[in-house]
């Protein structure tokens, strides 16, 4: 069975290339509201697509300092 966090199997980060903030501030153990503040300072890895704010899986498992998305 795949490994889950916040209800996204680990797996699955591989083949995303963004998550929503709401996916990522469920990573992060971080209320919704918290994560669209921290994407808007900049002190999470975001960009704006049109109306929306999405977090490139990529950028976020480097800031994050993780080698490996199984480690995540």
């Amino acid at each position: 069975m795949a490994q889950h966090i916040a209800g996204i199997a680990i797996g699955d980060l591989d083949h995303r290339i963004t998550l929503t903030v709401e996916e990522a501030a469920s990573l992060l153990g971080l209320g919704r509201t918290a994560a669209y503040e921290a994407a808007r300072r900049g002190q999470i890895p975001s960009r704006r697509l049109g109306r929306r704010v999405v977090v490139p899986v990529p950028a976020l498992i480097a800031w994050l300092g993780v080698d490996d998305t199984s480690a995540v």
